[in-house]
């Protein structure tokens, strides 16, 4: 069976001004209906080259508290190496057909990685405008290339280097959500998987839609990730909500998107919050984004961390695999 593309039924849709009903959500999901116009919502903004340690730790724990995400600033990651990664995404979105379809999810395959189109049981059967690719790029015995692009052929480069310059910057942050729960700057690591620790890359491609009112990249969610760390391209589209309303999140030019994950509100048992957002898409413009998911390994067991746990403050989430975590999450099934 022939599995359709978003990026193949945007040309046709493009031509004929319309899209399929599976696109068109219901009038409650609608962006144009739903989303607060006019207003960019100015999420919280951290210099992670901040020098004085204690505000740093309080900027980090107070936003991911209260809102879920925050952009960080001077992290240390070259903007060249950043313009890089999005530019040997992009080329492989502009490949024919048929090499992408080279590393796609094998049919029936059970794991996540590969080119693909859908990822999950969706309510009514709707469908998101968007195509992606997953793979993991850390630790080395994570990594199947089998699911990496051999076009072009500095993807592979590029993407390790993009790595192990994310790498510190992810330590840096998971010290600082530790320190605000009044841990040792490790202990929310370990209580991940420690080294053991996965990071999946995906890269999201959202083609031109004619009706960008009606449609959505992703629907609504949070990450089941620990956290994940997103660079956008420049073309608006992640939206966050936020007392009870969808705003736009404001875009800045190399600046890293960080989303606390499910993983961290349960460690945390729900100091943290994990972000509600989705994905809108534009009429003219490509959209594109790169999110790495910080995520346990599959068999590793995640619930709250003992140490935060007292008679006054029980635990309000069950201790389970990763892998269950996942199954339950992707099948709408209770947790």
């Amino acid at each position: 069976m022939e599995i359709e593309r978003v990026q193949e039924i945007a040309s046709l849709s493009n031509v004929k001004g319309t899209i399929p009903s599976e696109f068109i959500r219901l009038e409650k999901e609608q962006p144009a209906t739903t989303t607060i116009q006019g207003v960019v919502l100015e999420v919280p903004v951290i210099d992670l080259s901040n020098p004085d340690h204690q505000s740093l730790v309080a900027s980090v724990s107070e936003a991911s508290k209260d809102w879920g995400i925050f952009q960080v600033i001077d992290h240390g990651i070259p903007s060249e190496l950043i313009a890089k990664l999005q530019q040997v995404g992009k080329e492989f979105f502009e490949l024919p057909q048929e090499e992408k379809e080279v590393i796609a999810k094998p049919i029936g395959y059970e794991g996540v990685e590969g080119y693909g189109t859908k990822l999950q049981k969706e309510v009514e059967g709707k469908k998101g405008w968007v195509d992606h690719l997953f793979h993991r790029v850390w630790p080395p015995s994570a990594i199947n290339y089998q699911f990496w692009p051999k076009n072009p052929p500095s993807y592979r480069d590029t993407n390790e280097q993009y790595t192990q310059s994310l790498i510190p910057v992810a330590d840096k942050l998971l010290g600082l959500l530790s320190e605000g729960l009044g841990l040792e700057d490790g202990e929310v690591k370990q209580g991940l998987g420690g080294e053991d620790l996965a990071y999946m890359l995906k890269i999201n491609y959202y083609p031109p839609c004619p009706c960008p009112d009606l449609a959505l990249g992703v629907a609504p969610h949070t990450d089941m990730s620990s956290i994940t760390i997103l660079v956008p391209n420049e073309v608006q589209g992640l939206q966050v909500f936020k007392d009870d309303h969808w705003y736009n999140v404001a875009y800045i030019p190399n600046a890293l998107i960080i989303h606390i994950g499910d993983q961290i509100e349960i460690l945390s048992n729900g100091k943290y919050k994990s972000v509600y957002h989705r994905t809108t898409v534009n009429k003219d413009k490509t959209r594109m984004s790169w999110p790495m998911f910080l995520e346990p390994p599959p068999e590793f067991e995640v619930g709250p961390i003992p140490k935060l746990i007292t008679q006054d403050n029980p635990p309000k989430y069950k201790t389970k695999k990763f892998k269950d975590y996942v199954y339950c999450k992707l099948n709408k099934l209770p947790q």
